[in-house]
């Protein structure tokens, strides 16, 4: 690799692998795996309980020892460095807060650990917490503040001793769904505005869309597939992929030479890279288009329907079997057993070879 590759990742993780216990036979809970974050961007790590995630995030705060392989901050290698040698902050899912002590005590804690004299880490401390918009909030005890503020002060300690790598373990799961949002939405403001390189480890892909540049999905210790938010919900590479990035029905296909797979009346073209024979075909629930019933398209008939707002969610009845789609066309609602024909959009559709294939 290029020298001046390796000086444009923030970090990077050269084969690595991690398997819990001595014996040669314990299992792995990460594989062999190799990736590059960019400086200043926004990696999320995402994948189900027990895919390796947290154990991937742990292993660049030095929680964690790699059993085999090359761990790089800034291109220097810091694999058998421990968690106070290297220039990481990680912000908890608990946000570990002092409870002892003030919010401008919490955040000055790591800076009087290094050294840093107490008025100088104060008036540090004082701009981080104005960074995050806590200003005035200072003498404040965390259990007086609510759980977004409790989230902004432990943000708040982390960015105050100027990592070169932020860590972020689950930052938005002890927290209600409006909340989430909004934290979400701050903390991709301030990685941005900051130029901070972040690895972000959640389950959840919705956060993990709305926060990235770049998504590393997880499976069973394994990279099943990484690149952009889009790349991965619009053209996911495998079932695994297709399934867990956001919501999709998978069908079952057979990909012929010329690349085109049926869907019962439907036909749908899978990329060149699909090889012919057993495939699934993933559909989003909003890649269905609905008509009035006609001889071309999916013959269908509404067997539920349901209205949440800003769209309508049904449930159709076809010779493929049950289907979900979602629609925006909320003012004039389909009838329980309108016929319709359903047709696809050139959007949230793949094809991806089926497991075992």
């Amino acid at each position: 690799m290029n020298p001046k590759d390796i000086l444009m990742y923030g970090f990077e993780f050269q084969n690595v692998s991690k398997r819990y216990g001595a014996a040669s036979d314990a299992p792995l809970a990460v594989k062999s795996i190799s990736f590059g974050v960019p400086k200043g961007t926004l990696t999320t790590i995402l994948g189900p309980s027990g895919c390796g995630k947290t154990t991937t995030l742990r292993m660049i705060a030095g929680l964690e020892s790699p059993t085999s392989g090359r761990i790089l901050i800034d291109g220097e290698d810091v694999t058998a460095l421990g968690a106070a040698q290297r220039n990481v902050s990680l912000v908890f899912q608990s946000y570990a807060l002092f409870p002892h002590m003030t919010v401008i005590e919490n955040v000055c804690y790591g800076l009087r650990m290094s050294g840093m004299p107490p008025r100088e880490a104060r008036d540090k401390a004082r701009q981080m917490l104005e960074t995050v918009g806590l200003r005035g909030l200072d003498e404040r005890m965390p259990s007086e503040l609510s759980g977004g503020q409790q989230q902004r002060v432990a943000v708040a300690r982390a960015l105050a001793l100027e990592p070169a790598v932020l860590l972020f373990d689950e930052p938005l799961s002890n927290l209600d769904a409006r909340l989430r949002r909004s934290m979400r939405e701050e903390i991709r403001a301030l990685q941005q505005r900051l130029a901070l390189t972040v690895a972000y480890v959640t389950h959840d892909q919705s956060e993990a869309l709305a926060v990235s540049d770049h998504i590393i999905v997880m499976d069973q210790g394994v990279i099943a597939q990484q690149g952009t938010p889009q790349e991965l919900y619009e053209a996911p590479q495998s079932e695994f992929v297709a399934g867990f990035m956001g919501e999709a029905m998978l069908f079952d296909g057979v990909c012929g030479e010329d690349r085109r797979v049926s869907l019962g009346a439907l036909t749908v073209v899978a990329a060149p890279e699909v090889g012919p024979g057993p495939v699934k075909i993933a559909v989003r629930p909003e890649a269905w288009v609905i008509g009035p019933a006609a001889n071309d398209g999916l013959a269908a008939r509404v067997l539920k329907r349901t209205y949440v707002g800003s769209i309508v969610e049904y449930t159709f009845r076809s010779p493929l079997g049950d289907i979900f789609v979602v629609s925006p066309e909320v003012k004039q609602p389909l009838n329980q057993g309108a016929p319709v024909s359903l047709y696809l959009a050139d959007h949230g559709v793949s094809v991806v070879a089926a497991r075992g294939s």
